[in-house]
């Protein structure tokens, strides 16, 4: 096995302590042929210091489209030629997509809008919506609004949200490739802010947006020092009308590498199937980052691009023997 391997099985799978940037640049450089040795391991921690329950959730946009930054990877910014359009959503609608998340066994829900930050009518949106789907619906409520002021974080924490998603999307020295319209520290600063507040922090990206293998490395270290209680984890797939429209798709072995280098960076951290896995792994692929580091699934379409069925998530759950995490009796 490589030294890097035996490395990690005392620091992070005996020890509980995360990878640093070296070391996980040392993971994703390692051959195809111990991979097999690299996603028992990854799978070995997460059963150690996560332990087999799955978390499942569901995500739907309240507002879609029409997003004035101009992150390259996206089909709901205003500046591209893609086919998304601006869209609002209405509250009995999200209440409907709420109930029919719960319905899969999903016990997290996610409220999407595709802006910089909240104005007011979103906010007011928000204040309704949410506190109709928990007079409604027994789910917990999460939102991912863009960035934030300090105030729009207490009127959140208010409401009951229990869980904030402000992607970091890529690594701080790649973001001014893919976003020009603001800063990698602006996001960092709505994450602070967030975790401040006591509300769950879900922090991710994206994979294969060109960045290269010592900035994936350096983009998991910069998550692994932030902290989250969540990472979802993104594959490009690509959106016609974008600039990154003609991109490669993540090739499957690499994404694997990368699970698995994430879970040994992040030990305790939820890390989450999100999208671009259907095209980037296919279902073995899926089967193999479940083995391989993955703990949490979002079951059922994304945003903007349709996602495996939640009854085909839920049955290979059924299949490996992983439960799905029940509700918190305390929210």
């Amino acid at each position: 096995m490589a030294a890097i391997l035996e490395n990690a099985r005392v620091q992070v799978l005996s020890d509980g302590t995360g990878l640093d940037e070296g070391q996980i640049l040392e993971v994703l450089r390692l051959p195809d042929e111990a991979l097999p040795d690299l996603l028992q391991l990854a799978h070995d921690v997460r059963m150690r210091w996560c332990g087999p329950e799955v978390e499942v959730e569901g995500i739907v946009s309240l507002k879609t489209g029409g997003c004035p930054e101009d992150c390259h990877f996206c089909s709901q910014s205003g500046l591209f030629a893609s086919p998304v359009r601006s869209v609002w959503l209405d509250i009995p609608s999200l209440v409907e997509a709420a109930r029919q998340t719960a319905a899969t066994g999903a016990t997290e829900f996610c409220i999407v809008a595709a802006v910089r930050g909240p104005d007011e009518r979103l906010m007011a949106q928000m204040r309704e919506g949410v506190k109709a789907i928990r007079e409604a619906v027994d789910i917990q409520v999460a939102a991912s609004l863009g960035m934030l002021t300090q105030e729009q974080v207490g009127e959140l924490v208010e409401m009951g949200v229990h869980r904030y998603n402000h992607n970091l999307e890529t690594c701080r020295s790649f973001f001014p490739r893919v976003v020009t319209t603001h800063t990698w520290e602006e996001r960092w600063s709505t994450l602070r802010m967030v975790r401040d507040s006591g509300m769950e922090v879900c922090c991710g990206g994206i994979l294969g947006l060109g960045e290269s293998i010592e900035q994936r490395a350096e983009f998991a270290a910069q998550l692994a020092e932030l902290d989250p209680h969540e990472v979802p984890m993104n594959f490009l797939n690509p959106r016609p009308g974008t600039p990154l429209g003609d991109q490669p798709v993540v090739e499957g072995r690499d994404a694997l590498r990368a699970i698995a280098a994430f879970r040994l960076a992040m030990p305790r951290t939820i890390l989450r199937y999100a999208g671009g896995r259907e095209i980037t792994l296919g279902d073995l692929g899926t089967r193999d980052g479940l083995l391989g580091g993955i703990n949490a699934v979002i079951v059922g379409n994304y945003l903007t691009t349709l996602g495996r069925p939640a009854t085909e998530d839920l049955a290979l759950l059924e299949d490996l023997k992983m439960p799905v995490k029940a509700l918190s009796a305390t929210l």
